[in-house]
């Protein structure tokens, strides 16, 4: 009897080492394991034997069970694991090829606003000077935004018909205002951090201003470098570098002109080069305002507790949307923020083509 339980073993492991796949390994299961196969009708038939003799089939025919069962198991998880391979070999996907179009009459993709692919370039411009970005709080007190930039209570920008004041009132009696500009970034960097400084400060600024070319809010990107021996050659340096990269014009005349910022001293505005009647940048005679700098003031050193007379540094500042509209020939402002989806599909750009400095070179 031992004989014919081992031919049945051999005979079912042999079925089971030929089942091809999951399928075929269930029905080789049913017909061992299932109501009629061939294990369970041996142990049916154990109730027909002596009691001896019973003991010792039902031991050997259950081992035989526990074997057969083993053997599926071990099967299926070989089977499983050429399932999955072959499904993964199927269905493999080339993550780095570009997305399908979608069809004219489904969801169409985004894209970036052109502000924020001038500050992509912007940030990877500067950051390869070895500027990093800071940034700081869109409300600000009025010392940060105003006094410690040595900016008098007299001047214009404090006038509650430029500015936009919150309340109530900082001890003091002074109004913590939106932001004016990103210059009190500067000051937070230079009482936060020893010298030396080199950051650009991209952001959102508020001013009570709106027309063609202004926005009650707006963005701006200021630049500060803080060490022991700048001077005014860095400065121009490192503006020529970056307009010419900006714009992509190697040649880009750029000119430098005498000026007066309270926070900064000397001061100058730069101007490029452009054709008043046809707007081309580079071609011409004339010349278009496009920025502000200066060295800083020794007293906004001091007022972020910098020693005027071991360190100095310079500072710029522009407008982001005068600098994209100037790039991109775009004539008016106001469309940069009344979400026109056709305007935005002509000056945006592929989320998938991220600005790198071959794009300027």
């Amino acid at each position: 009897m031992v004989d014919d339980l081992d031919m049945l073993r051999a005979s079912i492991e042999a079925a089971i080492a030929e089942a091809a796949d999951l399928r075929a390994l269930d029905a080789v299961r049913v017909s061992a394991l299932g109501k009629s196969g061939e294990v369970t009708g041996l142990l049916k038939t154990l109730g027909a034997l002596p009691p001896e003799e019973r003991r010792a089939r039902g031991a050997q025919v259950n081992a035989l069970k526990l074997e057969v069962e083993r053997a599926l198991d071990s099967r299926r998880t070989t089977l499983e694991a050429f399932a999955l391979d072959a499904k993964l070999a199927a269905e493999r996907m080339d993550v780095t090829l570009p997305p399908r179009p979608h069809p004219p009459t489904g969801p169409e993709s985004g894209s970036i606003h052109p502000i924020s692919r001038t500050m992509e370039e912007l940030i990877a411009l500067f950051g390869a000077m070895g500027f990093r970005v800071a940034e700081g709080p869109d409300i600000e007190g009025d010392w940060h935004n105003f006094s410690a930039l040595n900016i008098p209570d007299h001047h214009p920008a404090r006038q509650d018909h430029d500015t936009f004041y919150l309340t109530p009132p900082e001890p003091g009696g002074r109004r913590p205002v939106l932001r004016t500009h990103t210059s009190p970034v500067q000051i937070r960097t230079m009482l936060e951090e020893e010298p030396p400084i080199r950051v650009i400060v991209p952001g959102r600024t508020w001013r009570a201003d709106h027309d063609a070319t202004h926005s009650p809010m707006f963005h701006q990107v200021e630049g500060l470098v803080i060490g022991r021996d700048i001077h005014m050659g860095h400065l121009k340096g490192t503006l020529v570098d970056f307009l010419r990269a900006f714009f992509g014009i190697a040649d880009l005349p750029v000119r430098f002109r005498s000026s007066y910022f309270p926070f900064t001293e000397p001061s100058m505005e730069v101007d490029i080069g452009w054709s008043r009647r046809t707007g081309e940048l580079g071609q011409g005679g004339d010349w278009l305002e496009i920025l502000g700098s200066g060295m800083v003031h020794p007293k906004v050193l001091a007022n972020a507790g910098i020693d005027p007379k071991v360190w100095q540094g310079f500072a710029f500042g522009m407008g982001i949307e005068r600098i994209t509209m100037l790039k991109h020939g775009i004539p008016d402002l106001r469309p940069f923020y009344e979400a026109d989806l056709r305007w935005l599909r002509h000056y945006a750009t592929s989320p998938l083509s991220p600005f790198t400095l071959h794009d300027a070179a």
